[in-house]
């Protein structure tokens, strides 16, 4: 099965705020090409679809060799998936299609794969974050998603009939909101765009200090 892979991604200008200081939207654009870039190397990636209305991760992610699609509707995250799965089906018709945040630099293709080979097995699939509550990837086997991304969405997307999965991947699970959250995933090995923003920066160390 090719998989068609949304991620959605907000304006730089406002990621990521907990991270705090000037080197924030670095920050975010650099998540969101470590992602990208593990995506579109992940065996069983057939395209990989940014909804964005960004125009510094345009550019960066269709150099990567992703498709964009901007954010034009109103209604969030949920409505940014739903769009980009829409867009999927229209260009592929029924097929497996899975979501993922834009914040996860420490993402193996390995890992991506697995799980995606897990999803072939159920009509629709989630990966819950590292706490638990959280959904680092959801997937829909004939392509239709159904998102329930904001707080506690792991509950919510299996209330909905989703299936957890349960695996080996800790670097899928990571997503990063904070500066704790930055650490562990630093402890797992950051992707290449981040590990470049973060060597410029001393954010690290201050926070073990």
């Amino acid at each position: 099965m090719a998989w068609s892979l949304v991620i959605p991604v907000k304006g730089l200008a406002v990621a990521k705020s907990r991270l705090g200081g000037p080197v924030q939207s670095g920050l975010a654009l650099a998540f969101v090409q470590d992602t990208v870039a593990s995506a579109l190397a992940t065996c069983g990636v057939g395209r990989v679809i940014v909804v964005t209305d960004d125009e510094a991760v345009r550019a960066a992610v269709s150099a990567l060799g992703a498709m964009v699609r901007p954010d034009v509707r109103p209604g969030g995250l949920n409505e940014a998936v739903r769009s980009g799965g829409s867009y999927a089906l229209g260009i592929a018709g029924p097929h497996g299609v899975a979501a993922l945040p834009s914040d996860l630099p420490a993402l193996r293709p390995g890992q991506l794969q697995a799980a995606l080979i897990a999803a072939t097995r159920h009509h629709r699939s989630f990966v819950p974050d590292a706490s638990g509550t959280g959904t680092t990837l959801l997937t829909a086997r004939e392509g239709v998603l159904d998102p329930r991304y904001g707080a506690g969405s792991a509950a919510e997307h299996a209330q909905a009939g989703a299936v957890p999965l349960d695996g080996d991947w800790p670097g899928l699970r990571r997503d990063v909101d904070t500066i704790e959250d930055l650490l562990a995933a630093h402890a797992l090995g950051l992707g290449s765009a981040t590990d470049i923003v973060l060597a410029t920066t001393s954010l690290l160390c201050r926070s073990t200090q």
